[in-house]
């Protein structure tokens, strides 16, 4: 990590009404961290624009006080009118998956690239990319600012090429922020999709150690990153590191139809590879792939309140002890229709 890297500064409208009042550009809304910072943005009543490359998806945004922009990371040409009049971009636009290295490369640093190019030409002040922690090996000691990034899989190779080519772009008129997210969880995300449909999936041991984040907190990151004009590059995760079996042992006290099917690692990236060759002959996207399945087996613990003390927060979720039992209330009142008829005691109400 370069010294400039190590070095953060936040303008001087980084408190008050001034930092409120920054018109944010979000790209990635319809993904799942994106969809949470546009929420809260839109819930302070700061109306941000939105990036939407699928027409059809724009949908899911109708709920917010949003506005909506059309724009493709892969056509430079569509980004001008996004980036015009906003002071602040948060990025998180990208091909979403744990493909291949030459299949998300393109979206990854290319898009990036457009991005920073098209704002940089429109006078945007800030851009805060969201990073991962998959630019790291896998190590037993806690990432903290200092550990020299080492990718093991194609989206922590991208990742850190996209994060590298936009410093090389240097700019004393836009600023760089970078957050390296850690595995974010909440009702939204894929892996509560697959608890909901009644059965995990869990490649290996499930010994190795994560950081995690709600995806509350992670939203929460960004804004003030962006708000702030924080400048640096920085690993981000809750209090706790936890291992995937402590992690699933919390779901399972809390969610009684919890069901997990373990596999083997070296039968899990087996079926993952028949996977992805499948998505290849139909041309689609799988968010299943060996890469998923290496990602997952890796230790990547991080050292604790990394960048909260500089962004003023405190997380509100400051493990999984308190971040699952609130996604699942989440995923109750909204997603789970409980019957009004309770069939064991043959009750109403």
């Amino acid at each position: 990590m370069s010294p400039a890297d190590s070095q953060r500064r936040c303008a001087a409208t980084s408190d008050g009404p001034a930092s409120a009042s920054r018109r944010v550009l979000v790209t990635g809304a319809t993904g799942f961290i994106g969809y949470e910072v546009a929420r809260q943005l839109a819930a302070a009543g700061r109306r941000p624009r939105l990036l939407v490359r699928r027409r059809e998806r724009g949908r899911l945004l109708a709920p917010l006080d949003a506005e909506l922009v059309y724009g493709d990371l892969m056509k430079p040409a569509t980004l001008s009118r996004a980036v015009e009049g906003v002071d602040a971009i948060i990025h998180l636009g990208a091909r979403a998956t744990f493909e291949r290295y030459s299949k998300i490369q393109p979206s990854i640093v290319g898009g990036s690239l457009a991005l920073f190019r098209a704002a940089r030409q429109a006078g945007v002040r800030h851009l805060v990319l969201a990073s991962s922690l998959l630019v790291y090996g896998s190590t037993a000691k806690p990432i903290d600012e200092k550990t020299r990034p080492e990718p093991q899989i194609g989206y922590g190779r991208a990742k850190l090429e996209a994060e590298r080519a936009l410093r090389e772009q240097g700019s004393s008129d836009l600023s760089l922020g970078i957050l390296r997210l850690p595995h974010v969880y909440g009702a939204r995300s894929f892996l509560f999709d697959r608890l909901r449909s009644g059965l995990v999936l869990l490649p290996g041991s499930g010994t190795n150690t994560h950081g995690h984040l709600h995806v509350e907190d992670a939203a929460r990151l960004l804004i003030a990153a962006a708000d702030q004009g924080w400048s640096g590059t920085a690993p981000v995760a809750d209090d706790v590191p936890t291992c995937w079996n402590d992690f699933f042992a919390v779901l399972r006290d809390h969610y009684g139809g919890f069901r997990a099917l373990r596999a083997p690692g070296g039968l899990a990236l087996v079926g993952a590879w028949a996977l992805e060759r499948l998505a290849d002959l139909r041309g689609a996207p799988t968010l299943f792939a060996p890469d998923t399945v290496r990602g997952w087996r890796m230790n990547l613990p991080v050292a604790p309140r990394q960048v909260w003390p500089e962004l003023g927060l405190e997380p509100i979720h400051a493990s999984v002890e308190e971040g699952l039992p609130a996604s699942l209330d989440e995923c109750v009142s909204f997603r789970w229709r409980h019957p009004v008829r309770d069939a064991s005691r043959g009750l109403s109400g």
